[in-house]
């Protein structure tokens, strides 16, 4: 899971841009001829020592702090660029604000001390939506904000159409050209970084939940929402109890898309798990529905713990561990269900690994169908491969250190063996013992 990166716990917020009232101009019709001459003049050697990725379109001088030897321009770029507010000392380096940050103000209910105002700064949020997007981000912003910066950061909270909020970690100075972080606003409600998003609430973000029950199609009627956590590839989690008691958990894509939909009988293993529903109680009632299934598919087993294996769509694959301390792998595609011992398992690509039951013994009573005076009990086992004709071929060592065999399986209509050959004659053996 991402959590918010320690830097946003110790980085310097952004002091707000404030300009000195004497070095002000008064308003938009300030931004006259004059100060667009004074501003092109000096602009393009200001930009330049910044060290701005700025394509120079226009630029106007704000003001002058003569008392304290600085001065302010504001510099539009060429078309689809941020642009910038500069504060320039009488000697050394500039310093510059994107148009997002100038915009900010100080306080809220405050304007902001030094806002771009050239045309081509009228909207400076748009630069972010394609900035998002190649981040893996679906995003039309409706308002952004400056949170802060460090020596090689610029921290922007942004707020999206359908309630999506998001921090956005670009560079310092800020350049559109260089790849960003999106890390979803819901990451720092709960957490102890300095860094909060505030341009919406929790409960508005949250409210996105609800787009992503409708598109499950479940049944739900959400009684409460939480945000789970978020993958390495951006993908995010959301949970929902509901009023019939149940609960799920909602994988959704980084460009907002419903992805799966997780009962909370079987999500114990994604990020800790449903918290807002009897998670317990859930789960006793999957094993008992788990017990049945194995049962009538062949394998006794009284369900004491399952986990779910990663699937397609419309399938579902569980490893059960039974109170008898046995394990089985439990496939089922609608309503065709399959259980198979620990011993067969890996035949249809699966290992059990919650138990302690390799199920050599099912192996070895293979064997014996064939070789019924072979002292071989099976110690060890691999898939070997798959014929042209859709059998498979596992190999088999015994533990009294004889040359073990090559069982041949077929799949259909079920897995069972159909031909032994001893390993001195299929050759290709290779575990320890067999060669």
């Amino acid at each position: 899971m991402k959590t918010p990166r320690a830097l946003g716990l110790v980085m310097a917020l952004l002091a707000a841009l404030m300009v000195p009232a004497a070095a002000m101009s008064k308003g938009k019709e300030e931004v006259s001829a004059q100060a667009r001459k004074a501003g092109m003049e000096k602009a393009p050697a200001i930009v330049q020592a910044a060290g701005l990725p700025c394509q120079l379109s226009d630029a106007r001088l704000i003001g002058e702090d003569k008392k304290a030897k600085k001065s302010y321009f504001e510099v539009a770029c060429a078309a689809g660029a941020m642009g910038y507010v500069l504060e320039v000392p009488a000697e050394g380096t500039p310093t510059s604000f994107s148009c997002i940050e100038a915009n900010t103000p100080p306080e809220p209910g405050k304007p902001p001390s030094a806002p771009c105002m050239l045309p081509g700064n009228s909207d400076p949020k748009m630069v972010l939506q394609p900035m998002l997007k190649q981040a893996g981000v679906d995003c039309a912003p409706t308002a952004a904000r400056g949170v802060g910066q460090t020596k090689t950061s610029t921290y922007i909270e942004v707020a999206c159409e359908r309630g999506f909020g998001y921090i956005v970690v670009a560079s310092a100075p800020f350049d559109n050209a260089k790849p960003i972080q999106a890390q979803n606003c819901l990451m720092y409600d709960d957490s102890e970084s300095n860094i909060k998003c505030i341009l919406a609430d929790k409960a508005s973000r949250l409210a996105v939940i609800d787009t992503y029950v409708q598109a499950a199609n479940n049944g739900c009627v959400v009684k409460d929402r939480r945000w789970v956590g978020m993958a390495r590839d951006n993908s995010s989690f959301y949970e929902a109890s509901c009023q019939d008691g149940k609960g799920y958990i909602y994988k959704v894509s980084a460009t907002g898309q419903l992805a799966e939909t997780y009962d909370c009988a079987k999500a114990s293993q994604i990020l800790g798990g449903c918290t807002l529903t009897d998670a317990r109680q859930a789960q006793t009632e999957q094993a008992a529905l788990y017990t049945r299934l194995a049962n009538e598919a062949g394998q006794k087993c009284d369900v004491d713990k399952y986990a779910l294996f990663p699937a397609k769509p419309g399938e579902e694959v569980a490893e059960l561990v039974c109170k008898n301390g046995k394990g089985a792998i439990l496939m089922s595609k609608g309503a065709d269900t399959t259980a198979l011992d620990c011993g067969h398992a890996p035949i249809a690509g699966y290992k059990c690994s919650m138990s302690d039951d390799n199920g050599y013994a099912n192996l070895t009573a293979d064997l014996k169908k064939y070789k019924p005076d072979t002292t071989c009990e099976v110690s060890n086992s691999r898939v070997v491969g798959k014929t042209d004709k859709g059998t498979t071929y596992m190999e088999v060592a015994c533990s009294d250190g004889l040359k073990g065999y090559v069982i041949e399986f077929q799949s259909q209509p079920k897995i069972s063996a159909i031909e032994v050959v001893g390993c001195a004659l299929a050759g290709n053996c290779k575990l320890p013992g067999n060669t």
